[in-house]
């Protein structure tokens, strides 16, 4: 099966995105729209999914690697989905908004 993907510079900005890191990684930096599942989590949390209705929904890690097996499993459960290529480090790297409740936003 191949995983669709998504370019993070085909995804605005304040696009609403579903991260799938730990907490730790979340608290110490994210992107301002969006929403937090750790991947263990997300089969027991999906009617916390954001709507797609809006068109597909990129789904982020640190790198790809958790995020792609996300998007493998909500893909066969029939959502509209697509890794963001790179993960945090590409959204970082392409000098996208990151906050974090710490102030100090830094990808982990």
């Amino acid at each position: 099966m191949s995983i669709p993907q998504v370019p993070v510079s085909d995804v605005h900005d304040h696009a609403v995105l579903l991260d799938v890191r730990e907490q730790d990684e979340w608290d110490a930096g994210h992107a301002p729209g969006a929403v937090h599942i750790p991947l263990g989590e997300l089969p027991s949390r999906l009617d916390e999914l954001p709507d797609t209705d809006a068109g597909t929904l990129a789904v982020v890690c640190r790198g790809g690697g958790r995020s792609s097996r996300a998007v493998a499993w909500l893909s066969q459960q029939g959502f509209d989905v697509a890794n963001l290529d790179g993960g945090m480090k590409a959204w970082q790297g392409a000098g996208k908004q990151l906050v974090a409740d710490s102030g100090s936003a830094t990808v982990k």
